[in-house]
């Protein structure tokens, strides 16, 4: 994971079929914004208001101008509203948009210039797609501007910045009015011994890493991580709902920016009975290869896991929120709460996950490891981190791109979750 995977899951849908890893942001999401709509509802409407509802095609970016003036230009399809707030700390500056069907890959965005050290870009949530520019120091918008096709162009959105003081930012400060809430200190707390014992099936929560604004790493082949980990998600959900034992739920289903906060909440809201998190790693050493599986602690077993959970918990950074102020209450049920008992059994299944999967894969030295994830901080549910392996490595990379290798990883960790859950059920009998 690189220094910009600053780690960044919503409800819950029938696990689709293995696909093909897309490489880059160039999948459409015209088909969501419209999937509500069947072919013959979508042809009374006409074809101004499907003009309306469809996402507005974004082409190309581009950067031009120095440090006294930066200019930023969007290629669109057509004409975009949107809105604007900054952030510091570092400082960014946030564009929301209504939806952008973004076609442009990883090895086309613009290098760093003037005021912008950095683009990220992705969907927010549903119906909004953010665009977040980090800057190199404070700085403001001068204006911005749409251009209607001449010379050759089509649409272009265009935004010129110009530096400012730190004292002048500030005062245009802006928190985001529709960043999603933390889970409540007074959420009860979920017994899942006692829901099964009812004869419910345990909830397998998989929380897919990264997605939308947040790319995660990047493979050497140009890869996304936030692509791998879906992919994987869905096969892993398939596999266990194959057998009729679990319910499983997915904290995001689709290409979408959840806050580490959040994908936390969904787990208990689902009143999850255990917690996988996917990612894929990446690694200076491009030689380095190998799975391994991490549970909680406030002290990392090694000085590369604890740069890993580093690097992890600033996830929400990289999206455009603003977690300042928030309660420590709300900071206590992410950083203080983890109860021995959810820690004790997230090192169990961990180990089960590590015999099952040195069976099938590859695996690193001291496979099991520690470290202060944020997504593993729920108080009332075993959770494990899986790094599936490093997209660095250009052998790793192309196996986890296979929906083949994928499933043995699929098949593994299925094996333990029902290994765990024999386990607990011999536990409870008399």
């Amino acid at each position: 994971m690189k220094d910009m995977k600053e780690r960044m899951p919503p409800h819950r849908r029938t696990a689709a079929p293995p696909q093909a890893v897309p490489r880059g942001p160039q999948v459409s999401r015209r088909a969501f914004a419209l999937a509500g709509l069947g072919a013959g509802a979508f042809s009374l409407l006409g074809a101004p208001l499907a003009r309306a509802l469809a996402p507005i095609a974004v082409s190309g970016v581009r950067l031009g101008g120095g440090a006294e003036a930066t200019r930023l230009v969007l290629d669109l399809a057509a004409s975009p509203s949107h809105s604007s707030f900054n952030l510091a700390d570092p400082y960014r500056i946030v564009f929301d948009f209504p939806d952008l069907d973004w076609h442009v890959a990883a090895e086309r965005m613009p290098a760093p210039t003037g005021l912008i050290r950095g683009l990220r870009a992705g969907l927010f949530r549903p119906g909004t797609f953010r665009l977040v520019l980090d800057l190199s120091g404070p700085a403001e918008i001068a204006r911005t501007l749409s251009l209607p096709p001449q010379s050759g162009y089509g649409w272009r959105f265009v935004v010129d910045l110009r530096p400012t003081s730190r004292d002048a930012f500030m005062t245009r400060l802006g928190r985001d009015p529709g960043a999603p809430q933390a889970a409540k200190a007074s959420e009860p707390a979920v017994n899942g011994r006692e829901r099964r014992a009812g004869g419910a099936k345990p909830v397998i929560v998989i929380d897919p890493g990264h997605g939308g604004v947040d790319p995660g790493a990047i493979g050497v082949n140009g890869v996304y991580e936030k692509h791998i980990t879906l992919a994987m998600a869905r096969q892993l959900k398939a596999r266990l709902e194959k057998g009729g034992r679990y319910a499983v739920a997915l904290t995001r289903d689709r290409d979408i920016f959840i806050p580490l906060r959040e994908r936390v909440a969904i787990a208990r809201r689902a009143h999850g009975d255990l917690f996988i998190s996917l990612h894929a790693d990446s690694n200076p050493n491009r030689s380095t290869r190998g799975l391994s599986i991490y549970t909680l602690s406030e002290r990392a077993s090694d000085k590369e896991a604890g740069l890993l959970a580093d690097k992890e918990n600033k996830a929400d950074i990289i999206s455009g929120m603003d977690f300042s102020e928030e309660s420590p209450e709300v900071t206590g049920i992410l950083i203080d709460l983890a109860q021995r008992e959810s820690m004790n059994l997230s090192a169990q299944f961990a180990a089960l996950s590590v015999g099952e999967l040195r069976r099938q894969v590859r695996t690193l030295d001291n496979t099991h490891r520690f470290a202060g994830f944020a997504v593993l901080k729920a108080p009332d549910i075993p959770s494990v981190l899986l790094e599936m392996g490093y997209l660095s490595n250009s052998e790793e990379v192309r196996l986890l791109q296979q929906a083949g290798y994928r499933d043995r990883l699929a098949g593994s960790m299925a094996h333990a979750v029902d290994r765990y859950f024999d386990q607990a059920q011999s536990a409870q009998r008399p």
